[in-house]
Parts: structure tokens; sequence; C-alpha cells
């Protein structure tokens, strides 16, 4: 399958290296909207093709798929004009801004036989699977305790007045949509659908969360997430049950895994993967689910972006938080 890109920044360069380890997936195109960067970008990664022009790289017959890493605002329009010309569609995280619009996309997707995802790369991984063995073994869960909080080098830039995407909500930028993304996609694919929703967020002036915190109810326990893009945290992640916790390092990637047995206070050290270019566990899921039309999955995965979408969309809502696309 020969794939196109959207977008030129080290995501898409992570992208594209993962993408080489994975069978039968070619890049082929890229785009930007400088001619300069586009030939730029397709020669560091040995692209045969260059765009400019989004229309004429959607009717291209050389591309079956694209993968959109633009920014989080124009996430939507990109993928429609790709779905409709029958494209599958690999989109960065997060999806969209909103509930509407990701229906409307799952609706073009289907119209046109063609499918979309959500690129986490976190929910993919073995070490998901590992982290979701661990948990049957400590009882019933009684705290969770998720977090990713990294201090941005945008921070500066918005400090010295300008307005990077990530700190704008005319580009639907905020911390829960970028860094929290990873800890909530643990939680809703692991517990599922929460009954109780509230997040406290620190609302910046250009009117985004720069950090917060969410708690997420469910039967017994609560899910709490954290995140941040002004502020460093270095404690990790806990699955508290009633038998032991499972400790684990970085929700990104859920690395240096270990599960505390409470009775005797023994640490047992749990496999994790190596997770340099880590996106090929997804490429070569979604690559699967294409191949095979594999509809059960895929309605899992559609379901799953749904979820997690309305729960950002209700924190946004609690907190005020409006974007350009919303006004």
């Amino acid at each position: 399958m020969n794939f196109g890109t959207v977008g030129t920044s080290w995501i898409t360069s992570s992208f594209i290296d993962a993408s080489r380890k994975s069978d039968d997936f070619i890049l082929k195109a890229v785009y930007s909207r400088s001619e300069i960067k586009a030939k730029e970008f397709a020669e560091k990664h040995q692209a045969a093709l260059i765009y400019t022009d989004l229309e004429e790289m959607a009717k291209s017959e050389k591309i079956d798929c694209v993968y959109i890493a633009s920014p989080n605002s124009l996430h939507y329009e990109h993928a429609l004009l790709f779905l409709r010309h029958k494209k599958h569609v690999i989109c960065e995280k997060p999806i969209f801004s909103n509930t509407k619009e990701l229906k409307e996309a799952f609706r073009v997707a289907k119209e046109n036989g063609v499918y979309l995802f959500e690129a986490i790369r976190n929910f993919h991984s073995p070490n998901f699977k590992a982290l979701k063995n661990a948990i049957e073994k400590i009882g019933p869960v009684r705290a969770a305790n998720l977090h990713r909080s990294r201090y941005s080098s945008k921070y500066n830039e918005y400090l010295s007045g300008s307005r990077p995407n990530v700190f704008s909500a005319e580009y639907s930028g905020g911390a829960l949509t970028d860094l929290g993304i990873y800890p909530l996609y643990l939680s809703v694919g692991l517990f599922g659908n929460p009954t109780k929703i509230s997040y406290s967020a620190n609302v910046l002036e250009s009117g985004i969360d720069g950090s917060g915190t969410l708690t997420l109810g469910y039967d017994g326990f609560i899910s709490t997430i954290m995140c941040s893009k002004i502020s460093t945290s270095y404690i990790p992640c806990e699955i508290q049950g009633e038998k032991g916790t499972v400790v684990f390092e970085d929700a990104g990637v859920i690395v240096d895994m270990k599960l505390i047995d409470n009775a005797t206070g023994q640490e047992l050290p749990v496999v994790t993967y190596n997770m340099e270019d880590d996106m090929k566990f997804e490429i070569n899921n979604f690559m699967r689910i294409i191949s095979n039309k594999n509809e059960e999955e895929y309605l899992e995965l559609k379901e799953l972006s749904l979820l997690t979408l309305s729960i950002t969309e209700e924190a946004r809502r609690q907190n005020g938080i409006i974007y350009g696309c919303e006004r």
C-alpha cells in the first residue's frame, strides 16, 4: 500500500521511520504548502512525489492512504478531502476537535468504502497488552493515577507573546488533547466509559488549558489523569488494586513496569518491549484491519475514538474552552 503524508514535523518523520519496519506500507508522496520544504522533506525520506496542492494529492491514483499530522484544527477538513477521494486516512491524535466532526468523518469514510483511524501509539503497543495482563493480577482496581506532563519548548514562545498552535484555541490546542490524550486512552482502553467526568484546568489567557487534572469515576474507584505542557512530572503512573499495585513509567510508551504485591511487598518486573519506532504497531494493526476488512475490530477502535473525544469535549465544556471551529 502506497501512502502520503500531510505535515512535515518531527512526528511525521517518526511515522515514516516506523513505516519502514512495516510490511507493504510504502511512502510515496509528501505534502507541504511550501515547495522548498516539500522537496527537502521528500529528499530526507526518499519520497518519489511532492505536492503543494492538497486537492491534487487527494485525486492522485498513486497513493492509497494518507497520514495526517497537520495542526489539530485542520485535521477534519484534510481528512474529509482524502476520504471523499476514497483514500484511507490515519490521523494523528487528537483526531478531531469534537464528536460532531468525528461522526461526520466516519460517515464519509463508510460512504466511500475506506477506513479512518486515529493514530494513538500507546494503545496499539504490546506494552499496553502487558499492562492489561498485569492489572488482572492485582484484584479489584481501587485507584488509577495516570499522567503525562512535559514542559513544552513552545511555552517559551507563548510567554514571549506569540501563539504556537498547541497553545492556541484557534488551532484546537491544549494540554489534555495533546499530552493528556495518552493517559486518557489508557483509562478508557482499560476501564471503559466512566460514569462521572470532572476536569479542573489551568486555563491560559489564550483560552486553552496549560495543565489540568481530569477525574473519571468508575464503579469502585477513581481514575485520576494529570496533564501539563507548562510543567514536568517525574513520578511514575500507578494502578492500585486490593492485592497489589502496577507501577510504570510514561503513559505514552508504558515502560519499566513492575507489579508490587501488597502482602509481601515483593516487586515483580513485567516484561515490556523496546519502543523504538513504536508507531509500527499501530501501522501494522491498521494495515491488517484494512487488508482483512475486519469490521469488528474497526468498530472497536471507532467507539474508542468517539468515547475519548466525548470526554475531552465535556472536559472543555466544564472549563469554558471553546475552539475556533466551534465559534
